[in-house]
């Protein structure tokens, strides 16, 4: 598929249908794009679709089955919006470091596709705004959920989920208490982890 170059071009990507209940254009806002006019349309649209399908239909689904509706606070970023986020201090990494994350039509360094999508869970967010409460959901997603990696941030606990070829398994965060969960290697990595998360729901089947 061609990268858009008319208004109905881009209207048919974003009808692209990604998994049972996403579609590409669910993705594509972003606040950087829309404020500073600068078009967020993928530069290889089969690549960003092969890429969020998998993240979809592998994490976003499960989790929507299981917690109900997700909110979706940023995804696809293509390379010129990222760019000029980096450049202007606006939380955005360098492209090279964001390549199969959240430009998902960019392979990184090593060859290998991904996509990242920063969502919010509000069943999580009602029930567990305690101090640190963020983890009872990270320990989830790593004991039931094929992540790749997982960043969490103070309001909402929105978290950066990422799908990848070649997952890190590694749970940082930017809420308290900050810094590195777990990665693999760390004596809190392996077996169940299902005493930190009482009451959580077990993962639900997405059904079609």
């Amino acid at each position: 598929m061609r990268k858009p170059g008319s208004m109905k071009s881009l209207e048919d990507l974003g009808r692209v249908r990604l998994s049972q209940n996403f579609f590409l254009r669910d993705f594509l806002h972003s606040e950087i794009a829309d404020f500073y006019r600068i078009p967020n349309i993928p530069d290889d649209p089969d690549l960003a679709i092969e890429a969020g399908r998998k993240l979809c239909e592998e994490l976003l689904e499960p989790l929507q089955a299981t917690f109900g509706r997700l909110h979706i606070r940023s995804a696809y970023r293509n390379r010129a919006v990222n760019a000029f986020g980096n450049a202007n201090k606006l939380n955005c990494s360098t492209n090279a470091a964001t390549a199969a994350d959240h430009i998902w039509d960019m392979r990184d360094a090593d060859g290998c596709m991904g996509a990242t999508a920063c969502i919010v869970i509000p069943w999580v967010w009602d029930r567990e705004r305690d101090g640190g409460g963020w983890q009872s959901l990270a320990w989830w997603i790593h004991d039931h959920l094929p992540y790749a990696s997982l960043c969490f941030f103070p309001k909402l606990w929105a978290f950066n989920i990422q799908w990848h070829e070649r997952p890190r398994r590694t749970i940082r965060s930017y809420a308290e208490p900050r810094g590195l969960l777990t990665k693999p290697g760390m004596a809190n990595h392996e077996g169940s982890h299902a005493h930190l998360y009482p009451g959580f729901p077990p993962v639900a089947p997405v059904t079609p």
